[in-house]
Parts: structure tokens; C-alpha cells; sequence
């Protein structure tokens, strides 16, 4: 296969395990009706079920940042699947809270060490000409991966019990580990740049720094720190969705497992899917003309789907519920096609999988934070539709950092 194919082959290949690591941590969500019913577990429970994967992510994020600096991507990436996908499997056998605390839990420890290394793999295949456009074709996993978590979940847990999307899910990510492992290849450390150098031009050479070194960089570039921030926020949004909008929809609309679990990803997801490609093309653009060109872009798509936001808890029909839904979705993409490429712009190759890291470790803290709080503040007596609604705060609140972020700090940072 030619250089040229083989890079987007890669692409390909990480596809798939993406997908997995998606419809792994998704399934859960859709089985969180019967786990109230059969088990008798009130909603703050079942925010603590969810969010257990979300913070032990997050506090393990930083550590698979610098493993997928230090050692070999393939070996992270393949290991990874293997282990999160046995994990979820024993999904199948838990029953009381802790149980599904301690797997879930374990489970996002094994799928932390996926995107740093992942990404980083990506950026030495795909040089700034392709690398938003790359990522962003990868990004269109996620939001498949959140579909099949959903759909197929559903459907299995309503005709054959809530177990099943486990122990299928699991087996096939084992087989695709088994598979893979033959047909990925580790490319050396900043192989774009050096194929994309001019004759007589030289890569200057970064060697891997400790964590703390990284961290002092890292705050010297407030570019960087404005995207951390800006991720928590839509990572946020993006966990309250992906948690508790099949409940919203069965509780609301009074819709079956496979219903709630197709409304509540599809519609957002291939949206999602369709903005991603777009936002890419548009960012690998403005970003031949303007240094934060990709952050322009992630702030108009959080802009733009602000009011959506708010329409998909306000509204009161399901028709017009989706019809927000899609065009949240859409926005959605717009701004994720660019979260990793954006924060590739302003720090240096070498830091790239520490940077990823560090962005799953702030992003998912407020991810797991919220998901716990929209389920204390429901047993409270705050209508789910209103804690979606005021999601849209957040939104606005991200939109304002990514503008300051490519208006003011960007130039100055892509030069360092």
C-alpha cells in the first residue's frame, strides 16, 4: 500500500477501535431505566454509575498522556482495547451499586490510554494540510460508536436482557485487538513534519520532558489553558447528553429502550457526523490564513448551537424535539472536529500526548461532575428538562473563550 493510503488505512483502522471505545462506555446509559426498576436505584445512583467511568478517565488521563509520549502507540492502543473490552463483558455479571461503580470505573482507567496515544499516532501520519480533516473523519467514530452503544444496546436489552450488549460488545473488541495487531504500524515520532520539510530544512529535535516541565509550559500558554477550560464545558454538555437523554426521552415521551435509545443519539450523532467533515474542511482553511483559524471555528459552532441547547429541553414535542436535536448535533461537529487539532496548533509534537491527556483529564472531570449533578438535582425535584436547558449557559459561556483564545492569545502561541 503507498504512503499516501496507508495514512488514511490508519485513519481506518483506529475507526473501529473507536467505535468500540464508544459504544462500550454508551451502552450503560441506555440500561439505566431497567437498572431503576430491577435494582431500585434512585437517579443520584445512577449519575454515581456513570460519572465513576467519567472521573476515573479523567484522574488517569494525565498518566496515559505521557505513556503514549514515552512508549510504543501501538502496544498502548491495542492493549487498551483488549482490557477495556474483558471489562466490559463483566459488566454483565454486576447487580448492586458498587459493583457497577467498580467496573465502570475500570473500564474508563482502560479506555484513557485510546485517545492520547490515538491522536498522536494521527499527527505523525497527517501534517497541518490534512491533520483537521484526519481527525475530524476519526472524530465520525464517536458519534457511530455513540449510535451503536445506543441502538443496538437497546434492542438487545429489550428482547434478550440488559446483559447481552455487554458480553457482545466485549467479545468483538477482543477480536478486533487480535486482528489490528497485524495491521497497524507505529510510525516513527513526528514523521509528518520531517516528510513535509523542504530540502536543506531540519526538524528541530524535542525530546519527552517530565510532567511538571510540561505543566510549566502549559501554563505559559494561555492559548492552551483557554481550550482546557473551553473543553471542560463542552465535554460537560456532551456527558449530560450522552448519560441521561434516553431516560429524558422514556420518561418523557414514554418511549421503549430501543426508541429512547435510537431518538436520543441519532439525530444528534449522524448530525454530528455530517458538521465534523465540514468543520474540518473549514478549519484545515482558515488556518492557512489565520493562526487560531481552528478555534474561530469551534467558537462558531458552539455559538450557533447555544439556542439549540436550550430548545432540546424547553420543547414539549418530539417532532420538533428532533428537529433541535439534529441542529445541536450539527454544531456539535462543527466544534469537535477541532478540539485535538486545535490544541496541536500550540504546544510543541513532542508534548502532543501529555496535551491530550491533560485535555480528557479537565474535560471529564466536568463531564462526570455534571452527569452526577443533573441526577442528585432530579431526586431533588429539578425537572430533567430543565438542568438540559440550562446546558446552553455553558455553551455561550465556551463560545466567548474560544474567540478570546484565536483573537488574542493564538497568534503569539502558534509562533512559540
Amino acid at each position: 500500500m503507498k504512503p499516501t493510503s496507508y495514512r488514511w488505512a490508519v485513519v481506518a483502522m483506529l475507526w473501529f477501535i473507536c467505535f468500540f471505545n464508544y459504544a462500550d462506555r454508551q451502552a450503560i446509559s441506555v440500561v439505566l431505566p431497567v437498572l431503576k426498576s430491577q435494582y431500585g436505584f434512585t437517579s443520584s445512583q445512577l449519575g454515581m454509575i456513570s460519572a465513576a467511568f467519567m472521573w476515573v478517565y479523567a484522574a488517569t488521563a494525565p498518566l496515559a498522556g505521557q505513556v503514549g509520549d514515552r512508549f510504543s502507540r501501538k502496544v498502548v492502543i491495542l492493549s487498551g482495547l483488549t482490557i477495556w473490552s474483558v471489562i466490559t463483558g463483566f459488566t454483565a455479571i454486576c447487580s448492586k451499586v458498587w459493583h457497577f461503580v467498580l467496573v465502570r470505573g475500570s473500564e474508563g482507567l482502560g479506555e484513557t490510554f485510546y485517545f492520547p496515544a490515538s491522536m498522536s499516532i494521527v499527527s505523525d501520519y497527517h501534517a497541518k494540510d490534512t491533520r483537521s480533516r484526519a481527525m475530524s473523519l476519526h472524530q465520525t467514530s464517536v458519534y457511530a460508536g455513540t449510535i451503536g452503544g445506543s441502538v443496538f444496546a437497546g434492542y438487545l436489552a429489550q428482547h434478550y436482557g440488559w446483559q447481552t450488549p455487554f458480553v457482545l460488545f466485549g467479545g468483538l473488541g477482543v477480536v478486533l485487538a487480535g486482528v489490528l495487531w497485524f495491521c497497524l504500524r507505529e510510525p516513527t515520532r513526528n514523521e509528518a513534519e520531517r516528510n513535509a520539510l523542504k530540502e536543506g530544512e531540519e526538524l528541530e529535535k524535542q525530546e519527552h520532558i517530565p510532567i511538571g516541565q510540561f505543566l510549566r509550559e502549559l501554563f505559559r500558554t494561555p492559548s492552551a489553558l483557554l481550550l482546557l477550560l473551553a473543553f471542560m464545558g463542552t465535554n460537560s454538555v456532551a456527558g449530560v447528553f450522552l448519560t441521561w437523554t434516553p431516560t429524558f426521552l422514556k420518561e418523557k415521551f414514554g418511549l421503549n429502550l430501543t426508541s429512547a435509545g435510537f431518538n436520543a443519539t441519532v439525530f444528534i450523532q449522524i448530525a454530528s457526523m455530517i458538521g465534523a467533515p465540514l468543520g474540518g474542511l473549514l478549519a484545515d482553511a482558515l488556518r492557512k490564513r489565520y493562526p487560531g483559524g481552528r478555534m474561530m471555528v469551534q467558537g462558531i459552532g458552539t455559538l450557533l448551537g447555544t439556542p439549540f441547547i436550550f430548545a432540546c429541553g424547553y420543547l414539549r414535542q418530539l417532532a420538533a424535539l428532533q428537529i433541535a436535536m439534529v441542529l445541536f448535533g450539527l454544531c456539535k461537529g462543527i466544534h469537535d472536529s477541532n478540539i485535538v487539532a486545535g490544541m496541536y496548533d500550540v504546544v510543541p509534537p513532542a508534548r502532543r500526548g501529555s496535551a491530550v491527556g491533560m485535555l480528557n483529564f479537565i474535560g471529564w472531570i466536568g463531564a462526570g461532575f455534571c452527569t452526577w449533578l443533573i441526577g442528585y438535582a432530579t431526586d431533588n425535584g429539578v425537572p430533567m428538562s430543565t438542568s438540559i436547558s440550562a446546558m446552553a449557559l455553558i455553551y455561550i459561556t465556551v463560545a466567548t473563550l474560544f474567540f478570546i483564545s484565536a483573537f488574542r492569545f493564538a497568534p503569539r502561541d502558534v509562533r512559540r
